[in-house]
């Protein structure tokens, strides 16, 4: 597959959507007279629970939330595979003064809780929004004044009470969120410059970041909110866009502007290394960037998406049954590729507990695959069920589905908006 049509780009900036690389469509609101960056070498401050902030100029009254912390509930619109399913956008949730380019859903909110999604972007900050009982969504805090520059990337722990955010400036915070408020309680530093991905181990245990530097680095979490560095893993020729653990297997996954996937494993004596590279040539992998990974819930495939158009499924014959033997960490192979759906740089992917995949692109589409079980005789293969032209005004950077309701799906964009979805009807018919 030919790359897909290259967006402008500034060549005193980074390549391919990390930064603007033509006048933005709206500008963000200048900062509070009087207020200016704060240092890293500050003490992290608790960041107040601001409400949202007016969207910019450009979105008319309509698409404005009722109330300021409220979302704005959105009629649904079809957009249908054969009639079989549709996609309704279900809130908007607006605050975002600038690009929205991450989002992580709480995998643990706590008992009686309803789902809490985090978003970051480029106004510098993080955004927890929750669901009340009566089902409106509302910004409860704003994380901000600890990062300099861009949040790209934030994720939570696996038993939701910590929330990682990676930043441009080049460092990694840790959040925790205790007596009713988010606290910065560290951050991480030894990057040479931005960070573009956090990701925690499925113990909680580990932390991987990576960046702009080539170099995907592991932490390890110590009482006492501390973190040691146990690991720089080098062999990216390239910025790393992704780091995304197994969900079994302590096996990290990075992809990279270098076009490859690289796994990544402990050989038992704390030393990690490359086990598998997946590239073009030999791998049937992808030709240009890869901008994203996902695990489907059982950690048998994973799904790789890219700059070149195209959604990439892999398999293994890894022993999931065997988590930390270090067996079978090599044995990722390409199954089926996915492409022509959609028209630019696919920028994420992301597989739900039901088994479908979402993707969103620089199109500004969201696509929806699943697998094709008719076909099994023949060897495993996918379909598109589902596609949203026009999901967002520009660019969607994120998607991901809800571990509580598998049938919500959250997007993020270039237009400063979180985006809510639910799927009607049977995607599998």
């Amino acid at each position: 597959n030919a790359p897909c049509p290259p967006r402008a780009v500034d060549p005193q900036r980074p390549p391919v959507n990390e930064l603007p690389s033509t006048p933005p469509r709206w500008s963000p609101p200048p900062p509070p007279s009087g207020k200016s960056p704060p240092s890293l070498l500050a003490p992290p401050r608790t960041p107040s629970a601001a409400p949202h902030s007016a969207l910019p100029a450009r979105h008319s009254p309509a698409t404005r939330a009722r109330n300021p912390r409220q979302a704005t509930a959105i009629a649904g619109e079809q957009a249908m595979d054969g009639g079989a399913a549709e996609l309704r956008e279900t809130h908007r949730l607006t605050g975002h003064a600038d690009r929205a380019w991450s989002l992580a859903w709480n995998p643990n909110p706590g008992p009686g809780a309803g789902p809490v999604l985090a978003s970051c972007g480029g106004d510098k900050t993080v955004r927890i929004w929750k669901r009340a009982p009566d089902g409106v969504w509302d910004c409860s805090d704003v994380l901000d004044g600890v990062h300099e520059r861009t949040v790209r990337s934030c994720a939570w722990s696996p038993d939701g009470k910590l929330l990682a955010t990676a930043s441009f400036d080049g460092t990694t915070a840790i959040w925790e969120y205790s007596g009713g408020d988010f606290e910065c309680v560290a951050t991480l530093e030894g990057h040479d410059n931005e960070v573009k991905s956090v990701s925690w181990s499925q113990s909680g245990s580990l932390l991987a970041t990576c960046s702009r530097d080539k170099a995907v680095w592991i932490w390890e979490v110590q009482p006492g909110n501390e973190h040691e560095c146990v690991a720089v893993l080098q062999g990216h020729t390239q910025d790393v866009k992704m780091v995304q653990w197994h969900p079994v297997l302590s096996v990290l996954v990075s992809v990279s502007y270098d076009n490859t996937i690289r796994v990544w494993a402990d050989d038992g004596d704390d030393d990690w290394h490359c086990v598998q590279t997946l590239a073009e040539a030999g791998n049937g992998g992808h030709s240009s960037t890869v901008w994203s990974v996902s695990f489907n819930q059982k950690g048998d495939r994973m799904v790789t998406c890219s700059d070149d158009c195209t959604l990439k499924i892999w398999d293994t014959s890894a022993d999931l049954s065997q988590p930390t033997t270090g067996e079978g960490h090599e044995s990722w192979f390409h199954l089926s590729t996915l492409s022509g759906h959609h028209g630019r740089t696919i920028f994420s992917a992301h597989w739900s507990s039901e088994d479908v995949i979402a993707s969103g692109a620089g199109d500004d589409a969201i696509c929806l695959y699943a697998e094709e079980k008719s076909t099994m005789v023949e060897g495993p293969s996918y379909r598109l069920i589902l596609k949203k032209e026009k999901a967002h005004d520009m660019d969607v950077n994120c998607v991901r589905w809800c571990p509580q309701d598998p049938r919500v799906l959250a997007s993020a964009s270039d237009d400063g908006t979180v985006k809510l979805w639910e799927l009607w009807g049977n995607l599998l018919d």
